[in-house]
């Protein structure tokens, strides 16, 4: 078994080796620019790491991990265009280096270049039931990402709506790399599917967690603008809660916050933190972070392999709901 820093290394370099065309220059450059970008690329090691599990040969699920990491950066591209975000792992985006246009068709290009690392490495048996767990996570992402930006136009979104959204946006990807890993390794559906669900409950604490960190976080480990979130008038967690809780004289201050027009970002924010520890919202979402993560470890142990096969997926998921970053 590998540990997870010798699976980023080998994707580090499979990242490094992968080459694409020089022209059009304004196409391609973005690519490797966001691909260089040094993030954990979790999803490509658990997809490495479900492979693992069942004794999988990882090298034959290189090229897999790959394409989900293409597929990822892709919709980062385009998510930061919708988002108007400045930064992406402390760095300009890409709409922001170059623009709006280029970071729109580098991206569609992206997309592409994940089903060829597909289609060029898998057996034909395995093609199929692959590209069905891609697309099928492809599509949820996309209607995770739909409702993310419905809930800008509402005024109030429940919890349960919010949860299904993150799951969609955020959470089925981590579970569809894993399940993609079981299948390359030979697992059965049923194993592979309580896999799948480890992967979409702990992505699950994950996104709560990114709400909580964009607050609360340190802004030279986070990697993002901080409290951007807040500025955006953005439906989190925390946001949530806090109209749920909120009465009297905090629920005026807080609709006074999200209908302003004007104001000065630092003092928006200043309030907006200060409301949301007065509700203790923060201690709330990490309560519902450590539920999700208790989940996924409940469908691990289900899955009947070695105890010890699973340990580096425990420490994954631990590593994961108590990250700076």
């Amino acid at each position: 078994m590998h540990t997870i820093e010798e699976l980023q290394e080998l994707l580090a370099k499979a990242v490094s080796a992968k080459q694409y065309p020089n022209q059009p220059a304004e196409l391609y450059e973005p690519i490797s620019y966001i691909m260089a970008m040094s993030g954990k690329r979790m999803r490509p090691v658990l997809l490495l790491m479900g492979c693992e599990l069942f004794k999988g040969d990882i090298q034959k699920a290189i090229d897999p991990a790959l394409a989900v990491e293409v597929f990822h950066n892709f919709t980062l591209m385009h998510d930061d265009i919708m988002d108007k975000a400045p930064l992406r792992r402390g760095k300009q985006t890409v709409h922001e280096k170059w623009n709006a246009n280029i970071a729109i068709l580098s991206g569609d290009v992206m997309l592409v270049q994940g089903y060829i690392l597909l289609l060029n490495s898998l057996e034909e048996k395995l093609l199929r039931p692959v590209l069905h767990v891609f697309n099928e996570t492809a599509v949820s992402v996309c209607e995770g990402q739909q409702f993310d930006m419905n809930f800008e136009t509402q005024a109030a979104v429940s919890l349960t709506n919010y949860i299904e959204m993150i799951r969609l946006k955020t959470a089925v990807l981590l579970g569809g790399a894993l399940k993609i890993g079981a299948l390359i390794a030979g697992a059965s559906t049923a194993e592979s599917d309580l896999l799948e669900g480890f992967g979409e409950d702990l992505g699950i604490a994950f996104q709560i967690q990114d709400d909580i960190l964009d607050v609360y976080g340190n802004p030279d480990k986070f990697g993002k603008q901080l409290a951007g979130d807040i500025l955006a008038n953005k439906k989190t967690y925390l946001l949530i809660k806090a109209q749920e809780l909120a009465t009297g004289k905090d629920a005026d201050e807080l609709n006074h916050w999200l209908e302003a027009s004007t104001y000065q970002a630092e003092d928006k924010i200043k309030a907006v933190t200060e409301l949301y520890n007065r509700l203790g919202v923060r201690e709330l979402a990490e309560t519902a972070m450590q539920s999700y993560a208790e989940k996924a470890i409940k469908q691990l142990d289900a899955i009947q392999v070695e105890a010890a096969r699973k340990e580096a997926l425990r420490n994954f998921a631990a590593q994961l709901v108590s990250r700076e970053q």
